[in-house]
């Protein structure tokens, strides 16, 4: 993967970013994404927020214990430093098991 940090390339990728959220805004949603966002609103800077369900289910029984500060700014650090070395192990084994874990889910939902 090749990551460039030319402020042109970062410009373009905004641009892009930015018309496609003005296509989206401007385009009517589908009724069936309609329908299954919830009726609360969130209010904020007079702007306002629906959460859909999946984002709702997805920070259920999140706390704080899930975020731990130290190994947040030793990780910060050896990125900073160019030390920070990927476990390519532990990735693979992860996005298996969070594979599964959909698939398991998407299969109950049929079954359903």
């Amino acid at each position: 993967m090749k990551i460039d940090n030319r402020a042109d390339s970062a410009n373009a990728l905004s641009r892009t970013a930015a018309a496609r959220q003005q296509a989206r805004d401007a385009a009517p949603a589908p009724a069936s994404e309609t329908a299954s966002r919830s009726a609360s609103h969130v209010a904020s800077a007079g702007v306002p927020v629906t959460l859909s369900d999946n984002v709702r289910t997805a920070t259920v029984g999140r706390g704080s214990a899930d975020f731990n500060a130290q190994k947040v700014a030793e990780v910060k650090n050896a990125i900073d430093q160019g030390t920070y070395r990927v476990n390519a192990e532990a990735v693979a084994d992860k996005l298996l098991d969070n594979a599964a874990e959909t698939l398991a889910h998407a299969s109950q939902q049929r079954s359903h």
